[in-house]
């Protein structure tokens, strides 16, 4: 798993976090076995409770993960590196680019299929019963904040914004997602494929149903603390190139693959019945999970026509003032 990360005040923790050679030294040990507090204090010669402030910032920048065991008649926290890769996308030197932006509701999706374990959620309450598909057509699912199901698919559809003389370059879909185990797993594969105006842009296999360690920063106190709690944010971005998730390549199929003269457009998320990892899928929105985000579609046009766009410059100038004033 990778971190891309960027000049936006989110990542400050990121960086504060890697801004520390004792930190480094800990994300070298635990990367190849989970080692708990008072071994990473044996090994560093420190004491338990500055390893115990170093693995709070490690953690609360999604570098590791910790999770607690009962062992020997005594409860123990263990540790492991989550990510094996960061990219860190700097300001644009080039000309900046003009790009529209959507974001969709978990519970707006126009057509599915879905099979148990499933089940979805508003910020406020469960909608029906867990594990009953008929629920996804109840009225109430249009402020659904979190959806899960353990085979099958959600469609979406968004207008094709695009005007006359505007041309896409790039497009990019972020979400926060993850698998769907009965209860929570640690390890739960799951091979979730992306399907954008009806052509597969890849699969990605998500590594957990996550929630053992922690709870989700935004999930609500409400919700069970068994089940579903957060996610990875997930970023797919194609453009002339191919298709690519978080930077690495995820598959060959290029921007001029997707048939955007399409008055609509459709975002499907698949878990297929033949797939080698059969593990579920669920999608958190603004409201549920670490991220407070619903599902974001960006568009980047070569031709700015109209005042609803933004610009990337303007973007990266109102980030900077935000990191001065943290300063």
């Amino acid at each position: 798993m990778g971190i891309r990360a960027n000049g936006d005040p989110k990542y400050m923790a990121l960086y504060d976090a890697l801004a520390s050679d004792v930190r480094w030294r800990i994300m070298e040990m635990i990367a190849s076995e989970e080692m708990n507090v008072k071994e990473i204090a044996a090994c560093l010669g420190l004491s338990p409770a500055i390893v115990t402030m170093h693995l709070r910032k490690l953690e609360q920048a999604e570098l590791i993960g910790c999770r607690r065991v009962r062992r020997n008649g005594g409860t123990h926290k263990l540790c492991s590196l989550k990510q094996s890769m960061i990219e860190i996308e700097l300001p644009l030197t080039r000309s900046a680019r003009s790009y529209r932006e959507q974001t969709i509701p978990v519970g707006h999706y126009t057509a599915f299929e879905v099979f148990p374990t499933c089940g979805l959620a508003t910020k406020e309450q469960i909608i029906g019963q867990f594990d009953d598909p008929r629920y996804f057509l109840d009225p109430e699912r249009v402020n659904a904040a979190i959806l899960w199901f353990g085979q099958g698919y959600v469609e979406y559809k968004t207008p094709n914004y695009l005007l006359a003389g505007e041309r896409a370059e790039e497009i990019e879909i972020s979400m926060e997602i993850a698998s769907e185990a009965p209860g929570l797993s640690d390890h739960w594969l799951s091979d979730i494929r992306f399907v954008f105006n009806g052509v597969s842009l890849g699969t990605w296999t998500s590594p957990a149903d996550f929630g053992r360690a922690a709870r989700g920063k935004y999930t609500p106190d409400w919700w069970q603390r068994e089940v579903n709690q957060y996610g990875l944010w997930k970023t797919i971005r194609v453009n002339a190139n191919g298709t690519f998730m978080d930077g690495e390549p995820l598959s060959d199929v290029s921007i001029e693959d997707l048939r955007l003269e399409e008055p609509f457009w459709t975002l499907r998320y698949t878990v297929d019945g033949d797939a080698e990892h059969v593990g579920g899928l669920t999608l958190y929105g603004a409201g549920f999970g670490n991220h407070d985000k619903d599902i974001v579609v960006r568009v980047y046009n070569s031709k700015t026509t109209d005042s609803r766009l933004h610009r990337e410059e303007a973007h990266d100038e109102r980030t900077k003032r935000g990191q001065a004033c943290l300063k």
